[in-house]
């Protein structure tokens, strides 16, 4: 067991670095997921599996993320949360390597299987710290946190391009880049929070099923989360197939639905703090299902891709304002934001097959139509956020201190 920790006191000034270090780790662990989408195409040829075999193997790392995310608060428990962070952050950044070398089906979705449960327990951690430096500075930051981790994800994914277009070995390119972002992750990890648990509290236990509160807030995330990720990989085909648009045309709207979330999450968080979370999300729903609509009643591309950027703004600081929510609904953060974490991993790994096998049987506009019932449902449920709206914890607002917390992160 851990020694008593002595209880100290952060000054504003290193919650504010705390800050600056947490969006960096958010912006690590995109650039993970960037380099790795970018390279699919390459893994699958190195593999060599079909089209079907891969889509069986890229449902591993939400299963893997699943299954392991309830053991990070029990791991926080015991290192202490920067400890913790540290280690699950440096090693999803180091499981970026197993993919690539990966030479069958079978030990690619054993490399996929590590590979989401360390994205899974690392981002439960950074959540529940980013969370936790949110209530010390007083104000909203959740959001802009979010929108760090879509800037990593196109660093990622811009570095992926450039190593795709000139024939780069994906074994060497992501190698380079695990190297990369672990010593970056490492760097940043140096002024996070270092939490630790009361060492008279019980240990959060290494599976169970969510809280009640992280359901029904899950079940908000999973609405925006599914119009997210049916949005980002159908959206192309939409106009491609739907509206007769060129191919150029088609990718740029993915692209613009792409920095349109990037760009409303940075900016969130000053809505947040004006209106709330309640309002805020009630009104991002309203957008999303106005473009939900947009584009299925759309009479032409342009029509269209606004429509697409409306789901973008409307669907963009609900997953940030869920996790932030689910931070604050018991006694137990690490649980709830698991319990929240792995409805949303299931939403979006899910919609872009439930998209595709209801379009098949209908058609895309009908697809889209259920895409929109959902943006509705943000409207409905956006009432279970208001645990979002920030709390001061610690020691008063404006003391310039706050005490270190006992409860684990």
């Amino acid at each position: 067991m851990r020694d008593d920790p002595t209880v100290t006191v952060y000054s504003t000034e290193q919650v504010k670095r705390a800050r600056i270090a947490i969006a960096a780790v958010f912006t690590v662990h995109g650039a993970v997921t960037g380099s790795f989408a970018t390279r699919v195409p390459w893994i699958q040829d190195h593999a060599g599996v079909s089209a079907g075999q891969l889509g069986l193997a890229l449902a591993f790392p939400a299963i893997g993320a699943s299954i392991a995310m309830p053991l990070a608060g029990r791991i926080s428990h015991r290192f202490g949360a920067r400890t913790a962070l540290r280690g699950l952050l440096a090693l999803w950044t180091l499981a970026l390597v197993l993919p690539a070398l990966a030479p069958s089906l079978v030990t690619l979705c054993a490399a996929l299987f590590v590979y989401g449960a360390t994205a899974g327990m690392s981002d439960v951690a950074m959540n529940a710290l980013g969370i936790e430096v949110e209530n010390r500075l007083d104000k909203s930051i959740m959001s802009g946190l979010h929108g760090m981790w879509s800037v990593g994800a196109l660093i990622g994914s811009a570095a992926g391009t450039v190593a795709a277009h000139t024939a780069t070995d994906a074994r060497l390119h992501h190698a380079v880049a695990a190297l990369a972002l672990t010593t970056l992750g490492l760097i940043a990890c140096r002024d996070v929070l270092d939490l630790q648990s009361s060492p008279d509290e019980d240990p959060p236990p290494r599976f169970t099923l969510p809280p009640k509160s992280a359901l029904i807030i899950g079940a908000v995330g999973f609405c925006a989360v599914f119009a997210e990720g049916a949005s980002l990989d159908w959206s192309a085909v939409y106009l491609r197939d739907v509206l007769d648009s060129s191919d150029g045309l088609a990718a740029a709207s993915t692209t613009a639905f792409t920095l349109t979330m990037a760009l409303a999450r940075i900016a969130g968080d000053r809505i947040v703090d004006r209106f709330g979370a309640v309002r805020t999300v009630r009104t991002g729903g309203l957008m999303a299902t106005a473009g939900g609509l947009l584009v299925v009643f759309s009479p032409s591309p342009a029509a269209a891709m606004c429509g697409f950027v409306l789901l973008g703004l409307g669907v963009a600081v609900v997953v940030p304002l869920a996790f932030a929510a689910a931070g604050r609904s018991g006694p137990n953060p690490s649980q709830a934001i698991a319990g929240v974490a792995t409805i949303t991993y299931t939403s979006s790994l899910i919609a872009p097959s439930a998209i595709g096998s209801l379009a098949e049987a209908t058609s895309l506009v009908v697809s889209f139509g259920v895409v929109t019932a959902l943006a509705f449902g943000l409207v409905l449920g956006a009432g279970v956020l208001r645990s979002a709206d920030r709390k001061v914890t610690g020691s008063a607002a404006g003391s310039g201190t706050t005490a270190k917390s006992t409860a684990g992160s």
